[in-house]
């Protein structure tokens, strides 16, 4: 297996990292809410007085992107890793996982790690174990 290290972006990711880290704090800090996306997300699905802040969290995610070329002036390299019906059950998996778990990757990676949680822990270690198996069977299934 060879390593692109071309795509390898240490400061950028630091700054991604230390982005997310922030609005997780500040979203915290200002709401006392955790940073989770399913939670965030669904949320929105019911009538809840919240809502405004979650639909404003939202916006602001899509929105990131495209604020981010604007700014700089970077193009985004778009590519498509999966295509067709196994999209809608990858998709279906995703939120199963995230309703069976109790949160997703955003909400048990950055803001259940920071706090130290130990069921964040376990939650973030089935995922990567998963994300492990899945690749391996990706590259050797085709």
């Amino acid at each position: 297996m060879e390593i692109a290290w071309a795509e390898f972006t240490p400061a950028a990711s630091f700054a991604g990292g230390a982005i997310i880290g922030l609005a997780a704090l500040f979203l915290m800090l200002l709401n006392g809410r955790v940073m989770g996306m399913s939670g965030i997300l669904s949320g929105l699905l019911v009538k809840r007085p919240d809502w405004p802040w979650r639909l404003a969290f939202v916006i602001g995610v899509m929105a990131g992107p495209f604020i981010f070329m604007a700014v700089t002036g970077a193009q985004i390299e778009r590519q498509t890793v999966l295509v067709g019906p196994l999209v809608y059950v990858a998709a279906f998996l995703v939120g199963l996982g995230a309703a069976v778990g109790s949160g997703c990757t955003s909400g048990h990676g950055i803001c259940g790690l920071s706090r130290l949680s130990p069921r964040s822990f376990a939650a973030v270690m089935s995922f990567i174990v998963s994300a492990v198996i899945t690749v391996a069977l990706v590259r050797f299934l085709g």
